[in-house]
Formats: C-alpha cells, sequence, structure tokens
C-alpha cells in the first residue's frame, strides 16, 4: 500500500509571512546591496572607500563586541551558579556588588571612560593596528551589554532546575557542568541565545555609533587626536555629513533641491540611512525569532 503522497510546498511568499526573521534579514540585505549600487554611480571613490571602511569597522566591532559579551557573559554565569550552589556566599556577594556596580553606570558614560582608556593605550603605541583598536572598543562594548547574556543563562538554568531536569541527569551520573553547559544551554537554549546575539548585534551597532558621534564632535579633543578607525557614528559627524543632513532641512522648504537631494548629498544621507536601515531590521529580526520560537 503506497503512502500519501506529500503535499505541496508552501509557497515563498507564504515562508516569509510566517518568517519574519528571514524576511527582515534579505530586506536589510537586499536594501545594503540597493544603498551600495547607488553607492557606486552617485558617489566619489574616495568617499564611497571611507563609507565602505566604516560599514566594516561598525560591524566588525560589533559581531565582536556580541562574541565577547557571550563569552564573558557565560563565564560569569556559570561562577554565580557555582558560587551559589556551594553556599559560598561571601564570594557570590562579591561578584554580584561589582555587577551591580558595572549595571548601575551609564552605557555611554561607561563607554567613554573606556574610549579615554583606548586612547590612552593609542597614544602610548600599545595598540599600533585597526584591528587591535576595534577589538579594544569592543571589549568595552561587552562590558556593559553582557550583563543580559548573564541574566539569561541564570534564567534557563532555573527553569530547568525546577523542572527535576537537573536532578534526573545527576541521578544518571552525568557531571553537573555537563549538564549546564551541554544539556541546559547548548540543547535546550540555542534558540534563546540566538535571538539575545542579534539583540545585542542591534544594540551594539547603536552604542559604537552614539559613542563614535559624540566624540568626534570634539567631546575629547585627545580621543579625537588618537586616529581611531573610521566608523558610520564617526561618519555622521563629518562637516560633509552634517551639510548632507542639513540639505534634507532645506528640501522641504526648496522643492528644487529634492533632485539632486539624493545625488549631490549622498555622503551623508547615505551614513544616516545605513545606521537606522540597520536598527530597524535588526530589531525587526529580533522580535521575529522571538515570535517564531515562542521566547
Amino acid at each position: 500500500m503506497q503512502g500519501e503522497r506529500p503535499g505541496p510546498r508552501a509557497p515563498l511568499s507564504g515562508l516569509l509571512a510566517e518568517r519574519k526573521d528571514l524576511l527582515w534579514a534579505i530586506l536589510w540585505l537586499g536594501g545594503m546591496a540597493l544603498t551600495w549600487v547607488w553607492l557606486g554611480l552617485y558617489l566619489n571613490a574616495p568617499a564611497r572607500i571611507l563609507v565602505g571602511a566604516a560599514c566594516v569597522h561598525t560591524f566588525s566591532g560589533a559581531v565582536a563586541a556580541v562574541a565577547v559579551a557571550l563569552v564573558i557573559g557565560w563565564g560569569t554565569a556559570l561562577l554565580l551558579h557555582f558560587l551559589e550552589s556551594t553556599r559560598r556566599r561571601s564570594a557570590y556577594l562579591a561578584v554580584s556588588f561589582v555587577l551591580n556596580l558595572l549595571r548601575s553606570v551609564p552605557q555611554i558614560v561607561g563607554m567613554l571612560i573606556g574610549y579615554v582608556i583606548v586612547t590612552g593605550l593609542t597614544l602610548s603605541e600599545a595598540l599600533t593596528s585597526d584591528a587591535s583598536r576595534i577589538l579594544a572598543t569592543s571589549l568595552v562594548t561587552a562590558l556593559f551589554v553582557f550583563q543580559e547574556v548573564v541574566d539569561l543563562i541564570r534564567e534557563r538554568i532555573r527553569h530547568f532546575e525546577s523542572l527535576e531536569f537537573v536532578s534526573a541527569l545527576l541521578v544518571c551520573g552525568i557531571p553537573s557542568r555537563v549538564i549546564i553547559n551541554r544539556e541546559i544551554l547548548l540543547k535546550n537554549s540555542m534558540a534563546y541565545l540566538v535571538q539575545k546575539s542579534v539583540a545585542l548585534f542591534g544594540r551594539a551597532i547603536f552604542l559604537i555609533c552614539s559613542i563614535d558621534f559624540i566624540v568626534s564632535v570634539g567631546l575629547s579633543a585627545e580621543v579625537s587626536l588618537s586616529n581611531l578607525p573610521v566608523t558610520l557614528g564617526s561618519m555622521l559627524a563629518k562637516l560633509d555629513s552634517k551639510q548632507d543632513i542639513l540639505a534634507i532641512g532645506t528640501a522641504l522648504t526648496d522643492l528644487s533641491v529634492l533632485p539632486t537631494l539624493f545625488v549631490e548629498h549622498l555622503q551623508g544621507i547615505s551614513v544616516a540611512f545605513l545606521i537606522v536601515y540597520t536598527l530597524v531590521c535588526v530589531y525587526r529580526i529580533a522580535n521575529g525569532l522571538m515570535e517564531r520560537y515562542r521566547l
């Protein structure tokens, strides 16, 4: 007896309607590609190369910040769980105090302090390459977002402990560290970690662009003179980009400027678009993952 034939596959439009994270990822990549095609047609080569370098530095710095935040957050969560489970109250309270102290510092203020330190290392020639400076600023960014990873991992451990999941595996002779790292986090919490990583990627881009913009407009002369790698935030603070952004306001009162707005004032407008469009798409991707996995 022959089995039933599989039904027709869902059309691509139906798949994208169900997978909002995939839809917004495609829209983000498509929007970025169309933007670069437009820049290739109308933006001069030096400015285009500078915008390209700013994108690479911003996105690579955000990816590095997420990776560092995951490592620090994972290790800190395991440390807190170990201290709590072994009833080492003094050490547990000390670590919690340091984390709460770090949490109480506003992110922008903390990153400004971190950038001063990175600047000092750069001026002393301890950081001599763009890659080392990007990694240093990524570490600063990670220090102010990694506690979200700590909170997530500790919540997942508590959830499975309440279900007698951990007790059952301990009876089977599986070590506690294997239960937490493999069974709870890798096998049963990966969707949560992926969604949190995407959300932190957007947060890191926002923080990097914000702090670089603040620094570049002259908040600290020492930092401005340290030749930090160009990012989308520092590009937006350049005089040419400011004039391009102001042209948008001029176009609202003088419609004759509108036809040339996206040709003659492309540098500032494209940088602002890349920042805003990326943040919107990353936010939608994170929300799509949350809805998809019912997090």
